[in-house]
């Protein structure tokens, strides 16, 4: 079963979550705030968090900060914030989709779905399961990047990215894909939000983020990955 952390202090948001969760056989946990959050975070380790960014004991961008400290678990931010730059420092933080108050159950199931899906395993054909370049290894099957000798912390949407483009080495792989691969089919357009995805991927990879070597962009049409440029 498949466990969602609720953390949300409307009573009646957090009601209809519920009632809509566990018909479709999803396990529910609810915390109304940060603090009792990050507890039933560690406590019950859940697939999935659906978080409100304004908590009554602390700001929502905080609780994603504390879960990254030691988790990879999807955060799907449920917010009335609708300013880009709000949207810009969740994802940031590493919230890995923000979905904008009031939303529809219907999309607000098939981002839950989508973010399943990308903790889900992937068959690999044989060779692919470790890409080696000359600064960091991508350990395809463990889902896992050593850089300098160290595990590097990835989100679960920074990872599905990387893996896109580093099972296809060198090939252009379009924003529309990309898009569709990791936020979903209504998502195609929403290109700002590769471009923070990409950006966090090279602080963490590149020697140097603002010249990179290996995640390229080709302006206006997408990405390549290039191992061995």
């Amino acid at each position: 079963m498949t466990r969602v952390l609720v953390v949300e202090d409307d009573p009646q948001l957090v009601r209809a979550l519920v009632i809509n969760l566990q018909a479709r056989r999803y396990g529910v946990d609810e915390a109304p705030d940060g603090a009792t959050a990050l507890r039933l975070a560690a406590a019950r380790r859940p697939d999935v968090v659906m978080l409100d960014l304004g908590l009554p004991d602390m700001d929502g961008v905080d609780v994603i900060k504390g879960l990254r400290g030691w988790s990879r678990v999807p955060i799907l931010v449920l917010s009335a914030r609708q300013a880009s730059e709000e949207k810009v420092v969740a994802l940031d933080a590493g919230a890995d989709d923000y979905i904008t108050k009031p939303f529809s159950m219907d999309e607000l199931l098939a981002r839950l779905r989508a973010a399943v899906r990308r903790t889900e395993e992937t068959p690999l054909t044989p060779g692919t399961a470790l890409v080696e370049t000359p600064d960091f290894t991508i350990d395809l099957l463990a889902k896992k990047v050593n850089r300098g000798g160290g595990d590097v912390r990835l989100t679960p949407t920074e990872w599905h990215l990387l893996e896109i483009l580093a099972t296809n080495p060198g090939r252009l792989i379009s924003q529309k894909h990309l898009l569709q691969e990791v936020w979903g089919a209504s998502q195609t357009t929403k290109t700002n939000y590769l471009r923070v995805y990409m950006a966090q991927l090279r602080r963490k990879l590149e020697t140097d983020p603002a010249h990179p070597r290996y995640l390229i962009t080709e302006p206006g049409m997408g990405y390549r990955f290039e191992g061995w440029n």
